[in-house]
């Protein structure tokens, strides 16, 4: 099993004890556990949890970290850096979205292009 240190986040982002204290950054650790507990709706401990477990909380407690030294923000996984934003809830831009339903498209095209013939007087049923 794995465990989560203050120094793994600092390595990710090359910095030192003192750009961000230690207390600091093991708020950050303990938080980006919460998220993942959140997300995958069980327990977890940062020190002693999985590697991939052990590599999203490093990774996102170092986001924490980058957003705590340029003034960003960040909760769960949304986070913003200046001007900057993310949101993994969102819905992906329609251009990316449009690349993804081709299939679709001509199903709908075939039904929408048949039209509904209403019988003429003097029609058989």
């Amino acid at each position: 099993m794995a465990s989560v240190t203050v120094e793994d986040v600092r390595d990710i982002i090359n910095i030192s004890p003192t750009d961000i204290p230690d207390e600091k950054i093991q708020k950050m650790i303990k938080r980006a556990e919460t998220t993942l507990e959140l997300e995958l709706e069980k327990e977890i401990d940062y020190n002693n949890c999985t590697e991939p477990e052990k590599e999203f909380i490093t990774l996102l407690a170092a986001v924490y970290a980058i957003c705590h030294l340029t003034g960003g923000s960040a909760v769960g996984l949304n986070f913003s850096m200046d001007t900057k934003h993310n949101n993994h809830k969102q819905k992906p831009h329609p251009t990316t979205a449009s690349k993804t339903t081709p299939k679709k498209l001509p199903h709908r095209r075939k039904n929408h292009n048949q039209k509904k013939q209403t019988p003429k007087k003097g029609d058989k049923p």
